[in-house]
């Protein structure tokens, strides 16, 4: 897992060759009033999810991993709370893995809570089990998806 703001996401541009492309697209100036839903970037390699949804309690997250995009988790506005957890760490599976949605969910809770303040993303691997959308209020956010398995350097 990866904190931090977006002014210095060009630092991590060589973990992996999409990256660039997706910390492009979050830099785009029309970002926060781009519609809610699917946008495409490269194809199924790299797309962003923008959403508008009502913040929930920590009691009500629940951890998810996924297994072929990693996330870049974007915040335009509101404080959001993140849980982090080692997925090698987790406990049981609570809804199995659906390779079309490329998530599954697991029993427990996050180690660590994080704040990631408007115009800070997270990124998320594989092995980052994560519970997001926790605060109050609305969250608008963006989660970019890159493909995991592509041209990793680090």
């Amino acid at each position: 897992m990866i904190l931090d703001r977006l002014d210095n996401a060009e630092q991590y541009a060589r973990l992996n060759d999409a990256f660039a492309a997706a910390f492009r697209f979050l830099r785009r100036v029309d970002l926060a009033r781009l519609p809610p839903g699917r946008h495409g970037i490269d194809g199924d390699r790299v797309y962003a999810v923008v959403a508008n949804d009502k913040a929930r309690r920590r009691e009500e997250a629940k951890l998810e991993a996924h297994r072929k995009y990693i996330d870049i988790q974007f915040v335009i506005s509101g404080n959001e709370e993140m849980g982090w957890k080692p997925l090698k760490s987790c406990g049981a599976v609570s809804v199995a893995y659906n390779p079309e949605k490329d998530i599954e969910f697991l029993a427990g809770s996050p180690d660590t809570w994080i704040t990631v303040a408007p115009g800070s993303f997270v990124i998320f691997f594989p092995e980052d089990a994560h519970a997001p959308l926790v605060g109050a209020g609305t969250i608008h956010k963006v989660v970019v998806k890159v493909k995991g398995d592509e041209g990793v350097t680090a």
